[in-house]
């Protein structure tokens, strides 16, 4: 289980799952021998995070963060239970919950939910099935929602047909009063706080830390894969505004890549985390000295 400590705050990854992902599934028209190809002009992308075969090496997560007396859960996975129209997310049946309390976090002790964004693999331990009932899984927390990506998906029907991620994992956290509309620049405490990163949905926000002179970022998905760091260009298939998902890694990047920040990529297979460094016309991550 990996951990990172920036100044007295530390953050806590508790995998949902981690599987080899084809890359059709995140960039049209790219197969398998496009990312080999990328992997070999970007070298530190193997073998981490592209395997011998060209696929992409990604987990989905919940990132924990511990600030003072506050448990913030960062992104809450896909859950079970839930229809989805990937058979690999539909119906699920995990010991998520036993391994967040495994690692010391037992679903009453979250004091926050932060969802980066309101995709199905983002929202779906917001709420667990209890008598046919959606029902929030965190009796304690404050489940924050930023106020431009609530209404977005509130308006909107989801990705997929024949799924409801709104429904079934947002919609009931409000009914149980437990959810807070906020701006994108929201700040939770002193050490933590909301960074806008629109593009990927219109109310996308990464997470920025701040401790005792040291500095991490929980990206969300305005970056899927370490190959986005290589190539800012390139822009998933499910971002909901390409231009602009390009135009806020073409501004984050350089604000990141200071030789101290501390870049955890959400869905980033093992080590998950590094130091942002300029590369060429992209950029790289060092892991050499996190832990």
């Amino acid at each position: 289980m990996l951990s990172w400590r920036i100044g007295r705050v530390t953050i806590t990854s508790v995998v949902e799952s981690e599987t080899p992902t084809s890359p059709r599934f995140l960039y049209r028209d790219m197969g398998k021998a496009d990312v080999l190809a990328r992997a070999a002009a970007a070298t530190w992308l193997r073998p981490n995070f592209v395997s011998d075969e060209g696929y992409l090496l990604q987990k989905i997560q919940c990132l924990v963060v511990e600030a003072g007396d506050l448990r913030i859960a960062v992104d809450t996975c896909v859950g079970n239970d839930k229809q989805r129209s990937n058979e690999l997310w539909d119906h699920l049946d995990g010991p998520f919950l036993d391994d967040l309390a495994a690692a010391g976090f037992p679903a009453e002790s979250i004091t926050h939910v932060v969802c980066t964004h309101l995709h199905v693999d983002h929202v779906g331990w917001n709420t667990m099935l209890v008598d046919d009932r959606w029902v929030p899984t965190f009796p304690n927390a404050r489940y924050l929602f930023v106020d431009a990506e609530y209404e977005h998906w509130r308006d909107e029907p989801g990705l997929f047909d024949g799924e409801d991620p709104f429904g079934d994992s947002v919609a009931p956290v409000l009914d149980a009063g437990l959810a807070e509309l906020v701006a994108p620049d929201h700040r939770i405490c002193d050490e933590v706080r909301f960074e806008s990163t629109p593009g990927h949905t219109p109310g996308h926000i990464s997470l920025v830390i701040a401790s005792d002179g040291e500095r991490a970022v929980i990206t969300g998905d305005m970056l899927h894969h370490p190959m986005q760091l290589a190539d800012p260009e390139l822009s998933s298939m499910f971002d909901t505004d390409p231009d602009q998902s390009r135009a806020t890694r073409r501004r984050a990047f350089p604000q990141w890549a200071d030789g101290r920040t501390l870049v955890i990529g959400t869905h980033f297979g093992t080590p998950t985390a590094g130091v942002l460094q300029p590369d060429g016309d992209g950029f790289r991550l060092d892991w050499s000295t996190t832990g």
